[in-house]
């Protein structure tokens, strides 16, 4: 049974046993359904602990809780503040910062990946930080900018497994922002064999 023909037939608020009465399926069948139903949005969830479960359902997709997008993260702790020339924002889960970093990576701007720098000072889960550097595949790259934002700023030890996981990636493009070629930090370039668009100057932001 399709998610939104299952959607229809339980539509309204549930309990589990309700679910499993209605559809005459086991309980764990049940919990699995519930769970496919929630993944894809067409269920609310509420109550638990002492009071009963319920679920509210609707083939209609529910909309999720706002969380801060991207722009909210970097203008939040970032030293280089951003103009949002759109409003972002991520449904259903909060963007980390670990996934915030390789995200403005990807999107190739100058300032949003100059500002994202200051993301690094508070990364607290390095293999977190690397998978969604292959994620987003930009690992090369932001290791790159890591080593280009420690020579301006403190920021939290990178572990020798990360490194060494960055240095292997797949990047497509040795361009961060392409076609800038900066003359400045060429020796961590050559290391990543990535071109850094940043000179000591852009990143004189950061003492101001």
């Amino acid at each position: 049974m399709e998610s939104i023909e299952l959607a229809k037939k339980l539509e309204g608020i549930n309990t589990l046993e309700m679910v499993i009465k209605k559809l005459n399926i086991r309980k764990s069948t049940a919990i699995k359904m519930i769970s496919i139903l929630r993944k894809e949005g067409f269920v609310e969830t509420s109550g638990g602990g002492k009071k009963p479960r319920l679920y509210t359902i609707s083939p209609i997709r529910i909309a999720g809780k706002e969380h801060l997008g991207l722009y909210d993260i970097i203008n939040k702790y970032s030293k280089i503040k951003l103009f949002k020339p759109f409003e972002h924002k991520v449904m259903d889960r909060k963007l980390s910062i670990e996934e915030a970093i390789p995200m403005a990576i990807k999107e190739g701007n100058f300032r949003l990946v100059l500002a994202s720098l200051g993301l690094f000072n508070f990364v607290k889960n390095w293999s977190r930080l690397c998978y969604y550097s292959k994620k987003y595949n930009v690992a090369r790259r932001l290791g790159t900018l890591y080593d280009v934002t420690r020579t301006i700023m403190k920021t939290r030890k990178m572990d020798n497994r990360t490194r060494k996981a960055l240095l292997k990636g797949k990047d497509k493009s040795k361009f961060i922002i392409k076609p800038h070629k900066a003359k400045d930090f060429k020796d961590i370039g050559k290391k990543w064999k990535v071109y850094i668009p940043f000179n000591k100057a852009d990143l004189m932001r950061y003492k101001e």
